[in-house]
């Protein structure tokens, strides 16, 4: 996969927004633990950078994967982890199934205001009980006339305590548990507060990721009409799954920039730094496992363009997604260790750029699929670890 001209411009574009609309206020943000989504999102859907692979008629620009690639990669120039993952959850997490398989109805009632930026959206999977284990969900949504009438809870929500809508995967039905889910458009708020049933839990404070507000919520017997499920019933589980492939391939791409920023940030310092009558850049120790990084990050690189080629050819890129995930979370943690090692005293510094990547790029081997279910889901599809009866 090559950028091009246009993309270019994108990225060049979205620097700009960044470096005079957030990367001022990250600071602030970070230490409020929330950033103003409505007011960061509206700026960013005036741009049109919300919508680049969405449908035309609801406001998107009709672009392939390779403009969400380029888009994600270019937010590594934020100054944070936490305000990437949560614009990421409006373009790439929450909206994939809703723009491929929701009827008009719904997309021009929840997928045309997102790329507008006017509303602030979610994605309802994970609970108390049952993260990686998404075939475990309990929350319910029993039928009552044209409605469904949700009780549950939903757990390490993004952008929750914000939203105005959730994408949630909820069970709709009896039977087999890969075949008893749907994914429902569920509106949270209305002109910000939140509707009847509807409670936040808590905020939960993280070790990372601060700028980001994630929150336990408590829905009891929310009725939504039936006309909100996403497809068919029952289909939820399968179109989660496909929507997990372009939220993999995103959080693959969103670490390119800051993994390359965090090594130049240390070879900077590194150059700098005094110590025994010369530099740390000039011990070979540091050299070479700085350029050992670098190859490490461009080999991280070469897969992820590799999988979006294949995702744009059509084809089902579970296994590359799922790699590429794999590695961006493995090198998310290894990278800002190593160069935080090489600053000393200065890296156990709560406001040094490498030690917030340091506790923000954790997250990467949990969420959006823990590292130990990318390993199984590679097993399986290599043949050497069985799958599990029907």
């Amino acid at each position: 996969m090559q950028y091009t001209h246009e993309h270019r411009e994108i990225q060049n574009t979205l620097k700009r927004f960044i470096e005079a609309e957030i990367n001022p206020h990250v600071d602030e943000w970070e230490a409020a633990e929330i950033f103003p989504a409505h007011e960061v999102f509206k700026k960013m859907g005036n741009l049109g950078l919300l919508g680049l692979t969405k449908p035309e008629a609801f406001g998107g620009a009709g672009l392939d994967y390779s403009y969400s690639m380029a888009m994600a990669e270019a937010l590594g120039h934020i100054d944070c982890g936490g305000i990437p993952m949560a614009i990421g959850v409006q373009t790439d997490m929450a909206t994939p199934a809703l723009a491929r398989f929701g009827s008009d109805e719904l997309r021009a009632q929840f997928l045309a205001p997102a790329i507008a930026g006017d509303m602030v959206g979610c994605i309802g999977v994970s609970e108390p009980g049952a993260g990686s284990d998404v075939a475990g969900i309990k929350t319910v949504a029993r039928k009552d006339g044209d409605d469904y009438v949700i009780s549950g809870q939903k757990m390490w929500i993004t952008n929750s305590l914000q939203a105005d809508w959730m994408c949630m995967l909820v069970n709709t039905g009896e039977g087999p548990i890969h075949k008893n889910k749907s994914l429902v458009m569920v509106p949270m708020r209305e002109n910000g507060k939140l509707l009847p049933g509807i409670e936040v839990g808590k905020k939960i404070k993280k070790i990372g990721m601060n700028s980001s507000d994630t929150g336990l919520i408590y829905f009891d017997e929310v009725r939504v009409p039936q006309r909100y499920r996403i497809g068919a019933e029952g289909q939820g589980f399968i179109y989660q799954m496909q929507q997990f492939q372009e939220e993999r391939l995103w959080c693959a791409a969103s670490t390119l920039q800051s993994l390359t920023n965090c090594v130049q940030w240390t070879v900077d310092w590194a150059q700098e730094r005094k110590l025994f009558g010369s530099t740390l850049a000039d011990q070979q120790w540091v050299q070479f496992k700085l350029a050992e990084l670098k190859a490490d990050i461009e080999c991280l690189r070469a897969l992820t363009y590799q999988a979006c080629e294949h995702y744009i050819a059509g084809e089902d890129v579970t296994e590359w997604a799922t790699m590429a995930k794999l590695k961006a979370g493995r090198l998310n943690r290894t990278v800002p260790d190593t160069c935080l090692q090489f600053w000393g005293g200065m890296g156990f510094t709560w406001e040094n750029k490498v030690s917030r990547m340091y506790r923000d790029g954790r997250l990467a081997s949990i969420g959006g699929g823990a590292d130990e279910v990318m390993l199984g889901i590679l097993s399986k599809m290599m043949g050497i670890a069985k799958r599990p009866q029907k």
